[in-house]
């Protein structure tokens, strides 16, 4: 989900890649070789937020499955989990823009936290690069919002944080690319058919998901 939602991060994430690189001294973000750490620490502290954020909902998940059983509680997770894999897949494809009001539920935890992130710039070293990673990774994105939604659904509070790592880990290639192949990701961005079908591939996992003995490659216990 993390790789095929890549087309959103080049809007969301590659305009902060932007604001990064800019904050840079000219010396640095002029050359490629000296800008890679920086924005390779950028991204690992972005994902470690998302790893945070996992962790967290996977406490959570008991909170809210423990009134209704593990059983069914889970299952409920995991059937709404499906919902908003779906809806981010219609988004991505162009057919539900309306998904991107679900962006407004993080607003007010971010108004909190965006404040740091202007403190730390402009960025001098490749630990506020960190650090102002950490804060951009709690920008309000109904994508994030859906990997949180899987996430819940694990079963624990270490498989809900490797879920998460795991979508940040998906997102890397185009939030890395940003700067280094922009002319291409910019082009697939623009392709509608390519983003039809990558949000038709995330509407088959979510449908996966939500019925995990159809996945023809599941594991059979003897």
């Amino acid at each position: 989900m993390g790789l095929f939602s890549s087309l959103h991060c080049i809007g969301m994430c590659g305009s902060i890649i932007g604001t990064l690189t800019f904050s840079i001294s000219p010396e640095i973000h002029k050359n490629k070789r000296k800008l890679f750490p920086f924005i390779l620490n950028y991204n690992l502290g972005r994902i470690l937020s998302y790893t945070i954020a996992g962790a967290l909902v996977g406490l959570a998940q008991y909170a809210l499955t423990w009134p209704l059983g593990q059983a069914v509680g889970h299952r409920i997770l995991q059937i709404l989990s499906s919902i908003f894999m779906i809806s981010a897949g219609l988004y991505i494809a162009g057919w539900f823009p309306r998904f991107a009001y679900i962006e407004k539920a993080g607003s007010r935890l971010w108004k909190l936290i965006e404040p740091f992130g202007r403190r730390i710039i402009p960025v001098k070293n490749r630990f506020q690069a960190f650090l102002f990673g950490m804060v951009w990774g709690w920008l309000p994105c109904g994508l994030v919002y859906s990997s949180l939604a899987i996430a819940a659904t694990s079963g624990d509070v270490q498989r809900s944080s490797l879920t998460m790592l795991a979508f940040g880990i998906g997102t890397l290639p185009a939030v890395m690319g940003v700067g280094i192949m922009t002319e291409i990701l910019s082009k697939l961005s623009r392709m509608q058919r390519f983003k039809q079908a990558v949000g038709i591939l995330l509407i088959v996992v979510a449908i996966f998901a939500a019925f995990p003995w159809l996945y023809p490659l599941r594991l059979q216990h003897i």
